[in-house]
């Protein structure tokens, strides 16, 4: 018993004194984590919650002011801990540059010069913003009408490497040269605009027109194999193709842009499609197929009514029954309910389907799930009071 009580009070004894070395640990590792503000560090800190104020309170002058001495933390390395230090080499520049930026966004005297400045510190002082930098001071050259100077930005940006290639710094890669190719189509637009109306064209015109259309669809091509929504680039890219008049490529950009699966589902795509058709290859199958598509993701879209007028005016009698489901799908929502166009096609519909023996049991089956709400959305008092004085019309139909 006695042997017993002797190594309970020797275990008890080891826990006590492993507790004991588990505090004094944990203190001196928490005593190495504190860190020890100096001068400097005070100064910075104080002078980041004087920005901080004059921003909250819009005061860009008081704030500039503030904002010249401190991007001397980007020269900070007297930290204690060694977390600290990658915390503040890591979170600096791009406090700088977003502070920086917003200031000269709202300041009254700030000119494009100052802008290059504080981007060009900005992109050599953290490497991994480098390439959002670069771009995002391509899109302000840009707003500002330096197309040439945006794609220097944007060409310099491209040949840009660092260590090891990340996945991330990849597809950050591949969307500067996106957008690079985006400003040579930007300047193509340009030069197609200021090409001679009698009809003669100068050959170096003509060429270097030539030059920037397939610098920008080498790439513009390339990056449209990356699943992504890249509306601005496959408008961009298939105007060009319409102006030489490869209509081919331009109907299978737009149709891998609309039904690949790799690519997210995108309204977008098919009404550029549609569009496309519409104007180079109007067939009625085709249309139909395109609409119908656009139909399932956005059910009250504006083309809508005119895919429900497609459907309308074909000679197929199943269609007439879908075009009463678009019509009435549009009307579920709430922005078309005085729409004097939408209506009237309903009624147009009403009238041919009215012609067929089944045409009470259509309706009954298309109105049998509205029929606890529709009356609510479309026949109250207050509506019918709305659109006597605002549409007067919708009520005689």
């Amino acid at each position: 018993m006695d042997d017993s009580e002797s190594e309970l009070e020797s275990i008890d004894d080891i826990s006590v004194a492993e507790r004991r070395k588990k505090t004094k640990m944990h203190l001196a590792k928490q005593k190495e984590e504190t860190f020890k503000e100096t001068g400097f560090h005070h100064s910075t800190r104080l002078c980041l919650e004087q920005i901080r104020e004059a921003l909250l309170h819009h005061r860009w002058q008081e704030a500039a002011e503030f904002m010249a001495c401190y991007p001397q933390i980007l020269e900070a390395t007297t930290f204690v801990s060694a977390r600290k230090v990658t915390l503040v080499w890591h979170l600096a520049p791009k406090v700088v540059w977003r502070l920086g930026t917003e200031i000269l966004h709202h300041h009254p005297n700030s000119k494009i010069q100052d802008y290059n400045i504080i981007y060009e510190r900005m992109k050599h002082s953290g490497f991994g913003h480098y390439l959002m930098i670069s771009l995002e001071h391509a899109f302000h050259l840009m707003l500002n009408g330096y197309i040439e100077e945006a794609k220097c930005q944007l060409s310099i940006a491209e040949s840009w490497r660092y260590g090891k290639e990340s996945t991330a710094q990849h597809q950050k890669s591949k969307l500067i040269q996106a957008y690079r190719s985006l400003l040579d189509y930007v300047i193509w637009c340009d030069k197609k605009h200021n090409l001679p109306h009698t009809g003669h064209i100068d050959p170096a015109q003509n060429k270097d027109m030539n030059n920037y259309f397939r610098q920008a669809s080498v790439n513009l091509k390339e990056i449209l194999k990356i699943p992504g929504v890249w509306d601005p680039f496959i408008v961009s890219y298939v105007e060009m193709l319409v102006y030489y008049d490869n209509h081919e490529e331009a109907l299978t950009v737009l149709s891998n842009y609309a039904y690949d699966d790799r690519f997210p589902p995108n309204p977008n795509a098919y009404v550029y499609l549609y569009k496309f058709l519409k104007e180079h290859d109007p067939a009625e199958k085709k249309l139909l197929k395109v609409m119908k598509s656009l139909c399932s993701l956005v059910p009250s879209h504006e083309l809508m009514l005119e895919y429900s007028s497609l459907l309308l005016h074909t000679d197929k009698p199943s269609n007439l029954q879908k075009a009463l489901k678009v019509v009435l799908e549009m009307l579920d929502f709430a922005c078309w309910r005085s729409n004097l166009d939408v209506w009237k096609l309903l009624k147009a519909i009403i009238q041919k389907l009215q012609l067929q023996e089944d045409w009470q049991d259509v309706m009954v089956r298309n109105m049998d799930v509205r029929k606890d709400w529709w009356p609510m959305v479309h026949f109250t008092r207050f509506h019918a009071t709305k659109d006597s004085e605002e549409n007067p019309e919708l009520l005689q139909i």
